[in-house]
């Protein structure tokens, strides 16, 4: 049973490559589509699925607080390595990374603050 307000999905691990059920996916960035699970990405703790396409990238950025990251499907690659389903990431405040995903991928990612893109 699921507690009014909260928020379930099902099947995130599956190994295949079939939709993520019961997902809404919204524009994010070239490439990278993402579904809010609560925050609005821009003040306080934010939390979404994001799916990266093959090739896709997110530019360097800068975390102001913590941010939590679970391969859920896929790689992405960052300057520390690549990391495939099943790695969690935690990045304290005061890191930077940009990061892609040469064959496409999806994650859970969470965010204490909002992060700082590098402008130019």
């Amino acid at each position: 049973m699921n507690h009014p307000g909260s928020i379930v999905i099902r099947d995130l691990f599956r190994a295949d490559r079939s939709p993520v059920p019961e997902v809404a996916w919204q524009p994010f960035r070239p490439g990278i589509e993402i579904h809010r699970l609560y925050g609005d990405g821009t003040t306080g703790p934010s939390a979404a699925l994001l799916r990266y396409a093959p090739g896709a990238s997110l530019p360097l950025h800068t975390h102001i607080g913590y941010e939590h990251i679970l391969v859920l499907r896929g790689s992405q690659v960052d300057a520390g390595g690549e990391y495939s389903a099943g790695t969690l990431l935690i990045n304290p405040p005061g890191t930077s990374h940009a990061v892609n995903s040469p064959q496409g991928c999806i994650v859970y990612i969470s965010w204490e603050k909002p992060v700082a893109f590098a402008t130019g």
